[in-house]
């Protein structure tokens, strides 16, 4: 999972395993261990409705299933799934979810490959 985070919009990109992992209900996470030893974790899962949750050591977001199935049917494609998560006294969290364009490619190749 690579994230990107500048101002008041996240970009959260994973690659197919990934998409795998999270459609079979699984979490997806990134862990970065920063130079005072302190790790940071964020997570992604689905659910019901879309949010994002403070945890202990980082965040996770959770994103609606029905959507990210629909998004997945669609793929590859260069669009991200956008979300909008509200922000209690500010501009509102931008959110663009997406998996990785190339490896979507590359994988959706070789798998009709393997059917035919």
């Amino acid at each position: 999972m690579k994230v990107q985070l500048q101002d008041q919009t996240l970009r959260v990109r994973i690659d197919e395993a990934e998409l795998a992992r999270l459609l079979d209900g699984a979490e997806v996470s990134n862990h970065t261990q920063w130079p005072d030893g302190v790790v940071e974790c964020q997570r992604l899962a689905l659910g019901a409705t879309p949010g994002w949750q403070r945890e202990s050591d980082g965040w996770r977001i959770v994103l609606n299933r029905a959507e990210v199935h629909a998004f997945a049917s669609r793929l590859p494609s260069r669009d991200g799934l956008p979300i909008t998560l509200a922000v209690p006294s500010g501009e509102p969290l931008q959110l663009l979810f997406d998996v990785d364009v190339r490896d979507s490619v590359r994988h959706r190749r070789h798998s009709k490959e393997g059917r035919a």
